[in-house]
């Protein structure tokens, strides 16, 4: 534990000293100010933030959390050298990154919502729920990807790609297949399908705390069919807590039988 807690301070102090960690901070506290000076209440500012969070944060966190893994090589092998156990290293050099872009967020976001609109419930939370959820979730993508990919610029490109692919074209694959597959019940398959993808989900999750079914796309439409929204939101969280897990599951053992 203590060789962890080390692990993860020294990464803390290295990150820190990156101007663009308070860029990062900038940029949410910025626009979160903006929406609230510019007449949004809370519910509208949630909504605002909502496509800025579902795909800005997945995008820093895959391509950051792979470079961030690919210059800690180094440090990687040095360490190892010591007699430290790789479930600590791998692990403080994971929490050592998602906790500092989890912090950031929070702050960025929460610190304005906290002056205008002071402790609020519903979508205030949830917003920083999915927006935390999916920074562990993509910085553990972007570990595992950089676990199995030797060269840089292949591990930066299959990141940036499997983004592309989660956030813009996802739903649109859904909509093909289920126009293609029309004549037959897909809701189930539509759901499955919604909980395989973790931008998706944190959508849903946010959109279903409002009464818009408009906005909530098919996929949450179905979502709110089939579970209400109080139990929806459950699925949604418990399927995003796996997707916070699995990643840093897979890379870890990854990370065991990699030789550096």
């Amino acid at each position: 534990m203590n060789t962890l807690l080390k692990i993860i301070k020294y990464q803390l102090h290295d990150l820190l000293r990156g101007k663009w960690v308070l860029v990062y901070t900038a940029v949410f506290f910025v626009l979160t100010d903006g929406l609230f000076r510019f007449g949004g209440d809370s519910d509208q500012v949630s909504l605002s933030l909502m496509n800025i969070v579902l795909f800005v944060i997945p995008l820093v966190s895959i391509v950051f959390g792979t470079m961030f893994f690919y210059n800690s090589r180094e440090f990687i092998e040095l360490l190892l050298s010591q007699p430290i156990s790789r479930a600590a290293l791998f692990l403080g050099l994971y929490l050592g990154l998602s906790l500092p872009l989890s912090a950031v967020f929070l702050v960025g976001v929460g610190v304005p919502f906290i002056y205008h609109a002071g402790f609020l419930g519903g979508a205030y939370w949830i917003l920083l729920l999915a927006g935390t959820s999916l920074t562990c979730v993509f910085t553990g993508i972007a570990f595992l990807i950089a676990v199995h990919y030797e060269q840089r610029v292949k591990g930066i490109g299959v990141a940036i790609v499997l983004w592309l692919l989660l956030a813009i074209l996802y739903d649109g694959i859904i909509m093909f297949i289920l126009f293609a597959l029309e004549e037959y019940p897909l809701e189930k398959l539509t759901l499955i399908l919604s909980m395989l993808n973790p931008i998706d989900l944190g959508r849903i999750l946010i959109l279903l705390q409002f009464d818009i079914a408009a906005l909530m796309g098919y996929t949450g439409a179905l979502f709110t069919k089939f579970y209400g929204n109080h139990i929806g939101t459950v699925i949604a969280l418990l399927t995003l807590g796996i997707w916070c897990a699995a990643p840093v599951w897979l890379g870890f053992r990854a990370f065991l039988k990699k030789d550096f």
